[in-house]
């Protein structure tokens, strides 16, 4: 990190560095591209997270950074401009791929124009949309978007504008610029039951042959960051589970180990181990659904109906103890809401034979089956050089040799204390995404295993204040949750509502990975490909 730090402040004398969880540059906005360039020739090839910030007197963007095989080398960036009028950042689309989507996720939301970008459209809101709702000064009077009373028509989807702002100051406004002139685009959704969720595809076809997908988002967009800065920190909880529901217990478990580590606050032992088993359950409870839903995306009933079945053993053994299913609600800023139930240690051993019993019966009824294997074999590779520059991290991540796990790279709760392997597959193809999800079970069975008969007797929750208020200042936490690299960043001023709250969505970089993955295959095979990638929109939209 000395080195690092030496050689930013090579290229910007004047960058100020400061001392924080992670270290932490401010550089000018015309020196970004610069800066940028250098790190990823050092190896800080992976763009973790990219969150916009309106710092009343400026608008500006913070870079979290890390690298593919240096993996506990995280940096962050920090740069801004004081022009709120026409704010503008050069682009880094072209040094981390991640920054397409992440960039235009900050135009939409506070109206920070990227130099060079090649495609500046609003990511969720609509085209029309009149303010950026995330700037301090924003205007939320619904006269000014009024919800339109007509749907808008696939000729108006077709020429969604975009504009591209060059270094020099020209603007180009463009229409439809994303395919070529006389290209078929085939809509799918967004109702549509194998994107997996509310999202919308315009995939461009020569015959039956992929040229582009474009993914649209924002069908359920919530705004569920800007709801967090009018929220206490326990009343935001309740939002996490709500992102990638399928990881709620993750998401919920990121967020209290965020705001603990802001309060300096000490979880019992106890409590640290059980968040761990139900971060496990979960996992697998989402990895049964993801390969019955992929088996029923090519034909197998039989598999979801089996895949289900199995996760109901889940869900009871989360009622029981939590009182949710899906939404378990169990873990709280301190700890657990409540001690697990008596039964919880028996049922959860009970559990483990059972599944490592099951997935030998998946192998028998799917993994072999001949057809199944000529469609997935063969198509959707992802390199793993472009799965690192598309932040495509967890099970997807892995199976094209990126070895990206959270639980390894920065061990949180009791991970610290348990022996489990790190999947890695190297082909990247779409059965690799496939078979890394089942085996992935099996070490989520094996972290149970070691910490199901070891629960301390310290106490389930610590005791906090009343009225839980962090420190002036920001704050970053990361878990792995069931499709990767889940973050929570949060900038606090000192009081009881966060400042900026910002959730890293591993989803997105999924679903952004869908265009390089189908091209030049077929379009019966782009629902399969997706559901290889197993992506949740409400992660993705927020």
């Amino acid at each position: 990190m000395e080195k690092i730090k030496k050689l930013i402040l090579s290229i910007v004398p004047d960058a100020v560095a400061e001392e924080a969880q992670y270290p932490t540059f401010t550089v000018d906005a015309s020196k970004i591209r610069s800066v940028a360039e250098k790190l990823k020739e050092k190896g800080f090839d992976y763009l973790i997270c990219l969150t916009g910030m309106d710092y009343g007197d400026s608008l500006g963007c913070i870079y979290h950074i890390s690298s593919s095989t240096d993996k506990t080398s995280v940096i962050v960036l920090k740069t801004s401009t004081s022009d709120r009028q026409n704010p503008a950042i050069p682009s880094v689309h072209d040094i981390w791929a991640s920054a397409n989507l992440y960039e235009r996720e900050v135009y939409d939301f506070f109206g920070i124009t990227f130099i060079d970008h090649p495609d500046m459209r609003r990511l969720f809101l609509r085209q029309d949309w009149n303010g950026y709702p995330f700037r301090k000064d924003y205007d939320a009077n619904p006269e000014l978007n009024p919800v339109p009373m007509e749907n808008q028509t696939i000729a108006e989807m077709e020429n969604m504008p975009s504009i591209t702002l060059k270094s020099d100051g020209t603007v180009i406004k463009k229409e439809n610029a994303l395919f070529e002139k006389g290209d078929y685009v085939v809509n799918i959704g967004p109702q549509h039951p194998a994107t997996h969720g509310v999202l919308h595809l315009r995939v461009s076809l020569d015959g039956e042959i992929i040229k582009k997908v474009d993914p649209n988002f924002g069908y359920i967009h919530r705004g569920i960051e800007k709801m967090c800065e009018s929220m206490t920190y326990p009343q935001m909880l309740h939002l996490t589970d709500r992102l990638d529901y399928l990881s709620g217990t993750m998401n919920r478990h990121a967020m209290c180990l965020c705001v603990e580590k802001a309060m300096g606050l000490e979880v019992p032992q106890r409590a640290q181990y059980v968040r761990c088993i139900f971060d496990e359950l979960t996992r697998i409870a989402s990895h049964l659904l993801g390969w019955g839903c992929m088996c029923m995306d090519m034909g197998s009933i039989t598999a979801f109906i089996y895949g289900m079945r199995d996760r109901e053993k889940i869900m009871d053994i989360f009622e029981e103890t939590g009182g949710g299913r899906l939404m378990v609600n169990y873990s709280v800023i301190g700890g657990l809401a409540e001690d697990v139930h008596p039964n919880f240690v028996n049922r959860v051993k009970e559990f483990i034979p059972y599944m490592r019993k099951m997935i030998k019966e998946y192998h028998i009824l799917f993994t072999g089956n001949p057809i199944a294997k000529g469609r997935m074999k063969d198509i959707g590779f992802l390199s793993k050089e472009t799965a690192v520059s598309l932040g495509v991290t967890g099970p997807s991540g892995r199976a094209s040799g990126f070895a990206c796990d959270v639980r390894k790279i920065e061990p949180y709760a009791a991970y610290d204390k348990v022996q489990f392997e790190e999947v890695i597959r190297e082909k990247g193809g779409t059965f690799d995404r496939y078979i890394i999800r089942l085996d992935e079970i099996e070490q989520s069975l094996r972290i149970i295993e070691q910490l199901i008969d070891k629960l301390p007797d310290d106490g389930f929750r610590a005791k906090v204040p009343a009225i839980i208020k962090l420190p002036a200042g920001e704050y970053y936490q990361r878990v792995e949750n069931a499709r990767g690299d889940f973050g929570v960043y949060i900038k606090s001023d000192g009081g009881k509502n966060p400042y900026r709250v910002k959730f890293r969505s591993p989803c997105m970089t999924l679903i952004s990975a869908l265009d390089p993955l189908c091209q030049k295959e077929k379009i019966a095979d782009l629902i399969m490909i997706g559901a290889s990638l197993d992506y949740v929109i409400p992660c993705a939209d927020r």
